[in-house]
């Protein structure tokens, strides 16, 4: 079989998995799990408080994985939850939650910030401008390709 993917596809999807690992790295060496991270980085970009829902979707993790992370973090006392209307919940820092994010979360957010700003405005625009068309066009084209053929069934083992 023809390997479908073009040099720069694999090129861009080992980008992606090296930039994974070396995130994964930064969270083990901080002494959090990603999905601590995740939820410490929308806290912290939220200015303390985020609705749950929006960390889910902002990190594209799941619902179970981002409700395991706030429940440890909970029962450690670093946030606690709020009601925010009828079906939706706030996540908010405490002060031990905010100690938690200036030595994890935010020193990755500050090392971020000095990349962006080593780049040129414009490279900067440009950079977040295709990658906002890559991410726009592969919506729209997976969404088209799962209308054409429907659920995935699995066969073979576990499936």
């Amino acid at each position: 079989m023809d390997n479908p993917l073009s040099s720069a596809m694999r090129r861009f999807n080992q980008l992606l998995g090296e930039t994974d690992r070396v995130y994964h790295e930064a969270s083990v060496r901080l002494g959090v799990s990603d999905s601590e991270m995740n939820v410490l980085y929308a806290l912290c970009g939220g200015e303390g408080r985020c609705p749950l829902r929006d960390i889910c979707r902002q990190y594209g993790v799941s619902k179970q994985t981002v409700n395991s992370a706030v429940r440890k973090l909970e029962a450690a006392g670093m946030i606690y939850l709020e009601s925010s209307g009828p079906r939706s919940k706030d996540v908010c820092l405490t002060e031990e939650g905010w100690a938690l994010a200036r030595r994890t979360a935010v020193p990755l957010m500050e090392l971020e910030s000095e990349i962006f700003a080593a780049w040129t405005p414009e490279e900067v625009e440009q950079y977040l401008r295709l990658t906002q068309r890559y991410l726009d066009a592969f919506q729209e084209r997976l969404s088209r390709f799962q209308k054409q053929k429907g659920p995935v069934t699995r066969t073979g083992p576990g499936g």
